[in-house]
């Protein structure tokens, strides 16, 4: 008998070891209890003053989330199975050996498979045998042995994932009516197995991408090594944008796919993380900065923002002026001279030319027709310059008083003001407060002193290259 039962528990063993599959769908029990008698001469069940020791050894096979299968052996002592210390009483030992059917309550309708308490009911099949002598002459030894049928409840306590404790209670309905040496009547003998005990599962879930999700609850069983995953073995994707945080450059804030997952604000195509101006459109080598005159320097650089395009530039985005004329080069037909702006930036000399004079009626300051010609010979010469500067001097001649020949020499010079600013001529002057009579071009004869009422030009022109 003792072979036997080392072998038994050998062969569980092995079996266990070998049995360490997907899911721990392998577990192995040990419990102790005590095995209560009922039949002819008594009736134990429910009696614990009258506890005897019983061992046990079982290997549990996962088949599905409501049922598990268990292939169960125990040894238990019947000393003192009667109900009283009587002639009546018997003692032995009793082995058996079943196949188990639980069902599970922790079957994910009822309660969660994970859950703390995992009730469950039990219904086997099994062999039984062993040995009972009296305690009185009568009684002789005893072999029983024969089938057995198992129901029952019990419980499991989840300590962790692979370690539980569990209470059980069978019922074993004996095919024989011999373990109490009695058969006055119809009634096999009954048995009932109270036991405790510790269940270990062993094996391991199959994790395909090593997540430490089983692949039987992982949604996403391709997941790369070391990426971190939530409860259904996907990866972690904690801004929602739909991309993992291990694709996603900016885990925290939602963005497009295409910028790896980092938001744009401006819409320009560069990730916000990398674009120097976040809230403006531009352009990726500039690190989204616009350039709005594409002159190479981008705007926030751009100390000239508004350079006509196609012009030469310095680093800060201003025109080049190579010669300093105030006129850019771009526009500067003589970039390397300076030069004059209404002259395009080349350069001009400055020429002195005489026109003139005009001549008046005695006493007159009205300008006569062969005046105005010569006033417009002056115009044609200062309008074909760059620059100019006219300053019109009035004269008379001697005939009259010195005070009022001024007055007219005066009104003389604003005649061809006003005439010259007709014709757009605007920045001509006259010059001091007229001569008078002060300075004669000739000597005030009789016959040549009319050359003396006349109007004088001093004109510096400024012709361009």
């Amino acid at each position: 008998m003792k072979k036997f039962t080392l072998f038994v528990i050998a062969s569980l063993f092995v079996l266990s070891v070998f049995g360490q599959t997907a899911d721990k769908k392998w577990g192995v029990g040990l419990d102790w209890g005590t095995l209560q008698y009922k039949g002819e001469i008594g009736n134990q069940y429910n009696k614990f003053e009258d506890w005897t020791n019983g061992y046990g050894i079982s290997l549990n096979r996962y088949l599905n989330p409501s049922f598990e299968a268990q292939l169960q052996f125990n040894y238990n002592l019947l000393d003192e199975a009667g109900n009283e210390r009587s002639l009546g009483r018997f003692k032995g030992n009793a082995t058996f050996l079943n196949l188990n059917l639980h069902y599970k309550f922790n079957n994910g309708y009822i309660f969660k498979e994970d859950a703390f308490l995992q009730p469950y009911l039990l219904a086997g099949l099994g062999y039984m045998g062993g040995t009972t002598e009296g305690w009185s002459p009568s009684f002789s030894d005893n072999k029983v042995s024969g089938m057995n049928l198992v129901a029952g409840v019990g419980t499991k306590v989840k300590l962790s994932p692979s370690v539980s404790i569990f209470a059980e209670m069978g019922e074993v309905i004996q095919f024989s009516d011999e373990w109490d040496n009695t058969t006055t009547d119809d009634d096999n003998d009954f048995f009932r197995n109270w036991k405790l005990g510790l269940n270990i599962n062993f094996g391991k879930a199959k994790d395909t991408d090593g997540d430490g999700v089983p692949d039987r609850k992982d949604e996403c069983p391709d997941t790369p090594a070391g990426v971190e995953v939530d409860e259904k073995g996907c990866p972690l994707d904690r801004d929602g944008d739909g991309i993992p945080d291990y694709k996603d450059d900016c885990p925290d804030e939602p963005g497009p796919a295409a910028l790896n997952g980092c938001p744009d604000k401006d819409g320009d195509g560069i990730a916000d993380k990398d674009d120097d101006c976040p809230d403006t459109p531009g352009l990726k080598k500039f690190k989204g900065c616009p350039d709005t005159d594409e002159d190479g320097v981008p705007d926030p650089k751009d100390k000239c923002p508004d350079t006509p395009k196609g012009c030469p530039v310095d680093e800060d985005g201003c025109p080049l002026d190579s010669d300093g004329d105030g006129v850019i080069d771009c526009q500067d037909d003589c970039p390397t001279e300076p030069g004059l702006k209404d002259n395009k930036g080349c350069p001009a000399d400055w020429e002195e030319i005489v026109l003139g004079p005009v001549y008046f009626d005695f006493d007159k300051a009205d300008l006569k027709p062969d005046a105005m010609k010569i006033l417009d010979d002056v115009v044609e010469k200062l309008n074909s310059s760059a620059e100019y500067d006219v300053v019109i001097g009035g004269h008379t001649c001697n005939v009259g008083e010195e005070g009022y020949n001024q007055e007219l020499s005066e009104e003389r010079a604003k005649s061809v003001v006003v005439y010259l600013a007709k014709k757009g001529i605007n920045n001509a002057f006259v010059g001091a407060s007229g001569y008078g009579e002060l300075q004669p071009a000739v000597k005030n004869t009789y016959d040549q002193r009319y050359l003396n009422r006349r109007a004088e030009f001093q004109i510096k022109i400024k012709r361009r290259r």
